[in-house]
């Protein structure tokens, strides 16, 4: 048995274990694609991260669920990000490029005066597909019924770099009555089977916040539920931008909440901007270190 070590971040949140977990491991150069796969499993977060080489970036980044790899993932960025600028692994370097499987991301560190690192990274170009199934299977498949969905707003595929199904519910207090039923999801998601869901609204339990939103697995994945999640929170934005409040004043600013739910709630600081062609999205979050532990990969 070979002793892997794994850091524990919670990202988009600067208290330990709230905000969402994420699994770093720093010697992804070491292991091969099936080994990753393992650790992802045998951690059981989310995401697990592996920073390694990048022959056209500063750095590349693989991340895995528990069941397979994903394109991109804000929050295990943040905690890797987090993880390497805080270990002294960047040296004085404020300002990256990652490369992932969701292209090359520019990524800008921040430290505050009183010592706290912000970490903005830049997402894919939003896109957008038709959700075209059954509303009301869609609704119960998260436990709710179809009158407490949005009747205004379309439901969506959008993606910022992973895809995942945004879902308008109308209040706020449907949230406490969700409960996914994730084994549900490829048979309604016809269009894109291994779609995520992630139902959102635009009232908050903060005052100071724009969007409340959950987010739920796809079962392939191997999880459930992801408490606060950053690249979702980025296609959020694009949503807003473009079927809430497209006459917005560049920038646009949104802050979105997410993960009270699980009691793990945190903040993703959305930020979008129009380009020529469309909008670019960008996320700003934070991380804080929680634990080192070992997990052990059959030789």
């Amino acid at each position: 048995m070979k002793p892997i070590t794994v850091y524990q971040y919670d990202a988009f949140s600067k208290e330990p274990d709230k905000g969402n977990p994420a699994g770093v491991v720093l010697n992804g150069e070491e292991l091969t694609e099936a080994e990753m796969q393992e650790i992802a499993y045998k951690v059981g977060f989310n995401e697990t991260a592996f920073p390694i080489n990048s022959d056209v970036a500063d750095l590349r980044i693989r991340f895995f669920t528990p069941g397979h790899e994903m394109n991109l993932c804000g929050h295990a960025t943040m905690g890797t990000v987090y993880a390497l600028k805080s270990k002294g692994l960047l040296g004085e370097k404020t300002e990256l490029t990652i490369e992932t499987k969701a292209g090359i991301l520019p990524v800008i560190i921040n430290t505050s005066v009183d010592g706290e690192i912000l970490i903005t990274m830049k997402q894919a170009p939003p896109q957008f597909k038709e959700f075209k199934g059954s509303k009301e299977d869609l609704a119960n498949s998260i436990g709710l019924k179809e009158s407490d969905l949005h009747a205004d707003l379309p439901i969506l595929y959008g993606s910022t770099g992973t895809w995942t199904l945004l879902i308008p519910i109308r209040q706020l207090n449907a949230f406490q009555k969700m409960e996914p039923n994730n084994k549900q999801f490829p048979e309604i998601l016809k269009e894109m089977p291994k779609s995520s869901v992630h139902p959102f609204c635009l009232e908050t339990y903060d005052a100071n916040a724009d969007m409340h939103a959950r987010h739920f697995s796809s079962p392939y994945s191997g999880t459930i539920e992801d408490a606060v999640t950053g690249t979702a929170s980025g296609v959020m934005g694009a949503f807003y931008a473009k079927y809430i409040n497209n006459n917005f004043v560049d920038p646009l600013k949104l802050i979105v909440e997410q993960g009270h739910e699980v009691e793990k709630d945190g903040r993703v600081a959305v930020q979008v901007l129009k380009n020529s062609k469309s909008i670019d999205v960008q996320i700003t979050g934070n991380a804080v270190y929680v634990k080192e532990f070992n997990v052990l990969l059959e030789k």
